[in-house]
């Protein structure tokens, strides 16, 4: 999925974003609190991690002013300030979660993964589906019984499905998933992955709907 992440500390942000990304997700990173917000207003996000404190402003003001405009896209707050009154604001404002720094990266993998369920109105990390079963936390799967390893971008692919199975999901919305701001998107990017994943779940798995896009079936 597409992460925004706003965070002002470099060695922290720097983390976050080699962390994430090298779970498969595509991230941006600003560390103000404007850009942010010209990024949510245009971009869709799966998820934002906010920092509270960024040098020209509050984050929760940005969170306030999205939540304002009708933008429900999961919010997990990382800040300093474990103080009871402040996690209470926070969540009073709309973020879905809260993480106090210093945090374990594993944490965080585990409480985007957890907050992303809920939004979807899932309460299971495991999708069992026509001989797959999926494991979304431990980033398993298994096609008839036999473990498949797939990449981050394949798995960047096959959640983007997940969270929509026997919908259609468009090119332009695994683009999003893929890539953050500034990477080169090659004209047959979505194409080569699910290919890819084809190959190893199995070509019917994934149709094909011409001109619109992809179902998981």
């Amino acid at each position: 999925m597409r992460v925004l992440l706003v965070e002002d500390d470099a060695i922290l942000g720097e983390a976050v974003h080699d962390h994430v990304a090298a779970n498969g997700h595509a991230v941006d990173w600003f560390r103000l609190v404007d850009d942010a917000r010209n990024a949510a207003l245009t971009t869709n996000y799966g998820l934002i991690l906010l920092d509270l404190r960024l040098p020209d402003g509050s984050g929760l003001s940005l969170l306030r002013g999205l939540r304002a405009k009708g933008d429900a896209t999961p919010v997990i707050v990382l800040t300093a300030h474990d103080q009871i009154s402040d996690r209470i604001e926070g969540l009073n404002s709309g973020a879905d979660d809260y993480l106090v720094k210093p945090f374990d990266l594993g944490e965080l993998t585990a409480r985007m993964l957890a907050v992303s369920r809920r939004h979807g109105g899932s309460s299971v990390s495991i999708i069992r589906l026509a001989g797959l079963e999926i494991d979304q936390r431990s980033r398993s799967l298994r096609v008839d019984g036999r473990e498949v390893l797939l990449s981050g971008r394949e798995w960047s692919v096959l959640d983007t499905l997940c969270g929509r199975i026997g919908a259609i999901v468009s090119k332009t919305q695994i683009e999003e998933a893929l890539y953050a701001f500034g990477s080169e998107i090659e004209s047959n990017t979505v194409e080569v992955y699910v290919s890819r994943l084809r190959k190893k779940i199995g070509r019917d798995r994934v149709q094909t709907v011409r001109g619109v896009g992809y179902s998981l079936k």
